[in-house]
């Protein structure tokens, strides 16, 4: 991947060409990105995200730091352009560039400065790497035997969780929503039963008449907001608000590099960009299904992340410290 100048001086007769050579790495980024996806399926769209800029910043021609971050933020661009889910991609992009850009404050040169921007790259990246297996040892702690458990669509670390109590040798039943439109949950049912857990496949109109019969709920997250609210796939909102009904504990596991600065109210107040794909976009939203909602912190337990178990009110503590 060869990453361009773009901030270079260009005549009136060479702007056609510094488009056009944009526009070529504008889609070999997103098919690098795309390939991680398509090919890997253990890595969330956050994880590829990063490791994206990391190759980005590897093979990047800048010259000056300047140059480099807006390099990194056109690949940021491509990526959320792309037909992924945006959310993660959106926190883990920001927080991944805070992140290395903190080297930029005290070296004296343009080489040592991107040399330390990617050795912190990839110290972030191994930090995630491990964060999955750190939330689903906290998670599985809370997974008892006899439990009986309900989750929403395929969740990564949720499964490592349950992976983690069932190697523990502990018995315990899971009900997993089918999740339309793309029946992710049917995945999350055959993972769970390869693994030797007793798995039911529901509808997700039934999660209401299970709920009564399970002891919690866990599911994951494509995003944690500011307030501790979180996004993820469309229905755990309506399972949270079940659950809050019937007063079963509705927990969240989620690495801490989906924790976003925003600050949604509802529904409504969530970005577009978020709820929908870059090509559903173009089409009249009111007809199409968005593919995630927003849950309120109150609909909340608690939140198993690799800094912790968190109630909701400590999400923006945390942000705080990862911005600092």
């Amino acid at each position: 991947m060869q990453a361009e100048n773009f901030n270079e001086t260009v005549t009136p007769s060479g702007r056609c060409r510094k488009h056009n050579i944009y526009l070529l790495i504008v889609l070999e980024i997103s098919e690098y990105f795309n390939g991680i996806i398509k090919d890997e399926k253990d890595v969330s769209a956050g994880m590829a995200a990063i490791r994206t800029l990391l190759k980005v910043l590897e093979h990047s021609k800048s010259e000056t730091v300047q140059e480099l971050r807006y390099c990194l933020q056109n690949a940021v661009d491509a990526m959320r352009s792309t037909d992924n889910p945006v959310t993660a991609i959106a926190s883990g992009s920001e927080l991944f560039l805070r992140f290395i850009t903190l080297a930029t404050l005290d070296t004296p040169s343009f080489a040592e400065c991107k040399g330390i921007m990617l050795h912190r790259g990839k110290v972030f990246y191994e930090k995630l790497v491990a964060a999955r297996g750190k939330v689903a040892k906290v998670a599985a702690h809370f997974i008892t035997d006899g439990s009986k458990i309900l989750t929403h669509s395929k969740s990564r670390v949720v499964l490592q969780a349950m992976k983690e109590a069932a190697a523990s040798n502990k018995i315990f039943e899971v009900y997993v929503t089918t999740s339309s439109p793309d029946d992710s949950g049917v995945e999350m049912c055959q993972n769970l039963t390869q693994m030797g857990v007793s798995c039911t496949l529901i509808l997700d109109s039934a999660m209401g008449y299970v709920m009564e019969q399970v002891d919690m709920v866990m599911v994951g997250a494509e995003g944690v907001a500011e307030s501790g609210g979180v996004i993820n796939k469309v229905g755990t909102y309506t399972m949270a608000m079940c659950a809050k009904e019937v007063k079963k504990p509705f927990y969240v596991l989620t690495e801490s590099f989906k924790f976003s600065r925003i600050y949604p109210l509802n529904q409504v107040d969530l970005p577009d960009e978020f709820k929908y794909t870059a090509s559903t976009l173009k089409k009249d939203l009111r007809k199409e299904h968005p593919l995630v909602d927003y849950t309120p912190p109150h609909f909340i337990s608690l939140l198993f992340t690799d800094l912790g178990i968190l109630t909701p009110s400590a999400v923006s503590d945390e942000l705080i410290k990862l911005y600092l």
